[in-house]
């Protein structure tokens, strides 16, 4: 029996509860099929916290992330709650846990499933073979820098600042590297180095790192460019590591490479192995208590965990298979689904995911 490993569990707002119960049950049956151990405890986040609690982000909760080792979180937010104070919504709570965590890092894995292929607006044949992460710099640069109005001669000013330093450039970049070294040897660093001061300290950084990993191949190219071939070659890339706000955009593109946001996980990163892991979609109110949700984002984020934090490879992609096989088996849940009339629910898609492991 492995050690047994604290998981915080926060399932949040909408269809977070449905989705992390899903993704739970999956893991319980990697506990019995491979010798692993999980001691879950669960906290408050987000609307339901404001309600119960007052805050998005409630001290008992973040105490239960702080001493866990990773956190498996679902949704937050809703229109409910959409015109309370900056202090009083959720994704303050996002940003406040984020920072509390130490977490300066976002990992969004685009795989495309070929029997999903149909379901993605590009050509099947472009998406053949894609399968890329994108490693997002999360609390650096102009979203973090000074802003401010000023009077200009036309009238009114506004002023972003961005701001990176070398070591907020080298954890990213290192940490971008080692998960290349994991895969297929491949490190695209994304910036602007032909207009953007930010963005020339971040190749001197990159290139200067390089040396450190003879093993992985590396390419820079420039963000509108990146942005063009995502569409163009999805296929070619590895691992994408940019700078926040480049991140943003990027990532939410190669998002829309699979078809469907409900099938992409993410994690949040710090030092060392600790993570925050998370499905890419919202919390869905207008289908929520519904059972049609699908977990498969949230069951995918479990993957990266056992990857990422515990490094429990075999039981990452024995979950990545199950989930394969059931798509091919020709399952779907309604945002997947071209027959909506014979689509599956939640619990069903866990259970036949929970079912494809076994076998």
């Amino acid at each position: 029996m492995a050690e047994t490993k604290k998981i915080a569990v926060i399932a949040g707002d909408g269809i977070g509860p449905e989705v992390v119960a899903e993704a739970i049950k999956v893991m319980k049956k990697t506990e019995e099929l491979f010798g692993l151990s999980f001691e879950f405890e669960h906290g408050l986040f987000g609307g339901i916290a404001i309600d119960e609690k007052g805050t998005p982000l409630p001290q008992e909760t973040l105490d239960i992330c702080k001493n866990a080792d990773a956190v498996l979180l679902g949704a937050v937010g809703g229109p409910k709650w959409d015109n309370n104070s900056k202090e009083l919504r959720p994704e303050t709570g996002l940003l406040g846990i984020r920072k509390a965590l130490g977490l300066f890092s976002n990992i969004r894995p685009a795989n495309v499933f070929d029997c999903l292929r149909e379901a993605s607006t590009l050509k099947p044949e472009v998406l053949e073979g894609t399968d890329l992460i994108v490693v997002r710099e999360l609390t650096g640069g102009i979203y973090f820098g000074e802003k401010f109005r000023r009077d200009g001669e036309h009238g009114q000013e506004a002023v972003d600042t961005c701001v990176y330093n070398v070591a907020e450039v080298e954890r990213i970049v290192r940490q971008a590297f080692e998960i290349a070294q994991k895969r297929r040897k491949h490190l695209t660093s994304v910036d602007k180095a032909n207009v953007l001061e930010t963005s020339r300290l971040w190749r001197e950084v990159v290139n200067r790192l390089a040396p450190e990993y003879p093993d992985v191949e590396l390419e820079h190219v420039l963000v509108d460019n990146c942005a063009m071939q995502l569409l163009r070659r999805p296929s070619s890339f590895d691992v994408i590591v940019t700078e926040n706000m480049f991140g943003d955009i990027l990532s939410d593109e190669a998002a829309m490479l699979t078809g469907s946001i409900g099938m992409l996980s993410s994690a949040s990163l710090g030092e060392g192995s600790f993570g925050l892991y998370e499905p890419v979609h919202g919390s869905a109110p207008d289908i929520a208590g519904q059972g049609i949700s699908n977990p498969i984002a949230t069951i995918l984020s479990v993957a990266l965990m056992y990857r990422l934090t515990f490094g429990y490879e075999e039981a990452a992609q024995a979950i990545e298979d199950a989930v394969a096989k059931v798509l091919n088996d020709g399952h779907r849940t309604g945002d997947i689904a071209v027959d909506k009339s014979k689509a599956v629910g939640t619990t069903a898609m866990g259970d036949l995911i929970v079912a494809a492991l076994q076998a």
